[in-house]
């Protein structure tokens, strides 16, 4: 289905009348424009440092696993240069995503905005020296001496890569540790890690159509000081698919102007979820999904009254 995009919200409406006639008088209409989009987002710290994220990153699997081409890689290029601007900073990515960490490490260089994003990928190797090797591998494909953060990828590996990464953190070369699944059968193992392991983040797929992670996980991140990235929030499109061509309901007006922001809203109602990452490859989704971080966020009543909404559309 296609998206209603507005470049600004009806929040930035009443922050653009308030302020329009200054910047008008002083010919800054574009300069207002861009602040308007880039201030206001909203963060959440990260519980282990205090360190606040924007609540709305980007991931990169599937849309970022392109070839080298420059017609290929320009849409790609102007999102990963537009999100800091626009107050966003987090890219997920992983080695198993195809291309797409190299295409990361190549367009974050030759724009020159490292020092602006936070960059998280995952390691993914059974084998102890086969994880260390993908490690090394992801510092020289992302072009860069420090990485944020490295999760171990769906628990692959998990007790002999932990320690590893745990080193690699006391010395500086990595400043996060994490843990990631986006399978609802990895949840039983992925409850009892959490239970036992001292984490900085965990990953984990949350959405409309798959809800399971609020029952434990993302209460048990919240007990043990755990930040959260969220994956998969449009359950891969499954999401527009059913919400169709309808306008999203006007007792939402309040806090989303899309559907996108409407799914993404959701799911950033739960206090424990850090950022969410949804898969961005256009400039036009990159702009509607940070708008979801930022007016008000639906209570718990809203959020039931979304899902109620949500199972009563025909499937």
């Amino acid at each position: 289905m296609s998206r209603k995009f507005n470049l600004f919200s009806r929040r930035d409406m009443l922050k653009i009348s308030a302020g329009a006639g200054a910047g008008l008088a002083l010919g800054n209409w574009s300069v207002f424009a861009q602040n308007s989009q880039s201030s206001g987002l909203i963060q959440r710290a990260i519980p282990s440092s205090g360190e606040r994220l924007p609540l709305v990153g980007i991931g990169t699997a599937r849309r970022y696993n392109v070839g080298t081409s420059a017609e290929e890689r320009a849409p790609l290029k102007e999102v990963l240069k537009r999100l800091p601007e626009l107050g966003g900073k987090l890219i997920d990515t992983a080695p198993s995503y195809g291309t797409a960490e190299t295409v990361v490490g190549d367009l974050v260089r030759d724009i020159g905005n490292r020092d602006r994003l936070f960059i998280a990928t995952k390691v993914r190797k059974q084998d102890l020296a086969d994880a260390k090797k993908e490690i090394e591998q992801s510092f020289e494909i992302l072009h860069t001496d420090k990485i944020d953060l490295i999760q171990v990828h769906n628990l692959v590996g998990l007790d002999d890569v932990l320690p590893v990464l745990r080193e690699m953190k006391a010395a500086g070369r990595i400043r996060y540790v994490g843990v990631s699944t986006s399978s609802g059968r990895q949840y039983a193992d992925f409850i009892k890690m959490m239970e036992i392991e001292d984490l900085d983040f965990i990953q984990v797929n949350y959405s409309m159509t798959s809800r399971t992670a609020a029952e434990r996980i993302l209460p048990l991140a919240r007990d043990r000081g755990m930040a959260v990235l969220v994956n998969l929030p449009y359950s891969r499109g499954r999401v527009f698919q059913r919400a169709g061509d309808r306008a999203i309901p006007d007792w939402a007006a309040d806090y989303a102007d899309t559907w996108g922001q409407f799914f993404l809203k959701y799911i950033l109602a739960n206090p424990a979820v850090t950022c969410v990452i949804p898969g961005t490859a256009k400039i036009k989704y990159l702009e509607d999904n940070l708008g979801a971080a930022r007016g008000p966020m639906p209570d718990a009543a809203i959020q039931k009254r979304m899902e109620q909404f949500y199972d009563a559309l025909p499937s």
